[in-house]
């Protein structure tokens, strides 16, 4: 028999969907959903555990702190333990220094849980709630203090003998030279990052009058970072995110997303854009999308490419895919890299004008690194200005005249040999139309006259 349905309710006494509970929730959502309140949920996080659909697509292990853990996500992992010890004296060592009580930076920090906590999306249970309070707390005193005291160590190029003892396995000119490195490389992990607001609060106490202005904490952590970059972007928050949020900013500074055109274009190879009699030229500043066509000329930032760029250049994409805020800068110069890279001689070009400086064994590897293990499932935004740099790139490089420069010095001039005929062969056609002319203008002199 056919069941008959009035107002959401079955007749034959069936419980009606439009009454669940799911629907009754969803309903009651519906009505009282803020776009405001929604925008607020998203903006309160800026550190994320990297999803593994984006670590299998590269190194996994470039996602990973190698020796210390830095807030929640990494602590107490078995081969992160054994610098636990030296956090807690970082700790010792600091609060002496200051001459202040610990409580002053417990307190300092606990005023400040909750933003603290929401900083991480889907931190764990253990590290949530009333009861796990005390416990937040004490890791962000803890791991806060250790990288104060690691910075403060880089600053002075490792001569805290006043301070600590010259032969301390991390804080000396010892562990500087050893342990530096691989704290600095850990500072820029995605799921290893401290809020600078930790930051402030402890040195705030630490130091009040020189750390009062949040600007001098992005400088401090920038200059850990990348000591050779000194450029800070204005924004409406001078304290910044966390040290991969400082790192992002000093890369993609004047960051103007002002695209014309509509359509994507592909670049041709550093090659063939040279051969077409496009010059390259270092840019005036830093910034990653320096980049501009001009005259001629392309104009792009130097760059170094090192046993580091991977990990860095890994975690400020995946910054970017997880944080809408973040914008899409860093992608899309690896993508225009990746379209203008082809072989090692693309390297060796861009290597030789000062566009790129290797660290690395090889242009190979250089290659290698752009072509294979940066780009994999990067998207550059359709409103990227770089699209328009490809776009008049390419525009110069499909005209008729560049083609056919391409083009001969593709086919005559790559081979020293080919290159030999082609002028043996020109002076043979000169010598042969000279002959040609003696032999001939004496027979029509002799018939004029």
């Amino acid at each position: 028999m056919e069941k008959q349905y009035d107002k959401g309710k079955l007749i034959d006494g069936a419980p009606s969907i439009g009454s669940s509970s799911w629907v009754v929730e969803m309903e009651a959502t519906i009505r009282d959903i803020d776009p405001e309140v929604e925008m607020a949920r998203w903006k309160r996080h800026s550190i994320y555990q990297v999803p593994e659909r984006i670590k299998n697509l590269h190194n996994s292990k470039a996602y990973r702190p190698e020796l210390v853990s830095l807030g929640p996500f990494h602590h107490g992992e078995p081969d992160l333990l054994p610098m636990e010890e030296h956090k807690r004296r970082a700790v010792v060592h600091l609060v002496k220094r200051s001459g202040r009580p610990l409580r002053d930076f417990v307190a300092a920090v606990a005023e400040a849980t909750q933003q603290l906590q929401e900083a991480y999306k889907d931190l764990a249970g253990r590290w949530r709630g009333a009861e796990n309070r005390q416990r937040f707390v004490e890791l962000m005193v803890t791991d806060g203090c250790f990288l104060v005291e690691a910075m403060r160590m880089d600053a002075l190029g490792g001569k805290v003998d006043d301070d600590y003892a010259p032969n301390d396995p991390v804080f000396s000119q010892y562990g500087y030279l050893y342990m530096w490195r691989y704290i600095q490389s850990d500072m820029v992990i995605m799921e290893n990052q401290l809020p600078l607001l930790l930051l402030h609060r402890l040195l705030v106490v630490l130091d009040h009058d020189k750390y009062q202005d949040a600007r001098e904490i992005s400088k401090l952590v920038l200059d850990s970072l990348c000591p050779w970059r000194r450029h800070m972007v204005e924004t409406n928050n001078p304290l910044g995110l966390h040290p991969l949020d400082i790192l992002h900013q000093s890369l993609t500074h004047d960051d103007h997303q002002d695209r014309k055109g509509s359509k994507a274009y592909v670049m041709p190879s550093a090659i063939e854009i040279y051969e077409s009699g496009i010059n390259f030229k270092v840019s005036e500043t830093d910034s990653l999308l320096d980049v501009h066509f001009e005259q001629g000329v392309l104009s792009m930032p130097a760059v170094r490419v090192d046993e580091c760029t991977e990990k860095r250049f890994l975690n400020l994409m995946a910054f970017e895919r997880l944080h809408p805020a973040a914008g899409n800068a860093v992608t899309a110069y690896v993508i225009f890299m990746d379209n203008m890279i082809s072989s090692a001689k693309d390297v060796a070009l861009l290597r030789c004008k000062n566009i790129i400086e290797s660290g690395l064994g090889s242009d190979e590897e250089v290659a290698k690194l752009l072509n294979n293990t940066l780009n994999k499932g990067g998207v550059m935004s359709p409103s990227s200005r770089l699209h328009d740099v490809q776009r008049q790139v390419n525009a110069h490089c499909m005209k008729s005249w560049n083609r056919w420069r391409a083009n001969f010095i593709q086919t005559y001039l790559r081979n020293p040999w080919v290159f030999i005929s082609l002028i043996a062969t020109f002076i043979l056609l000169v010598a042969t139309l000279l002959q040609t002319v003696y032999t001939v203008a004496p027979f029509y002199k002799y018939m004029s006259t």
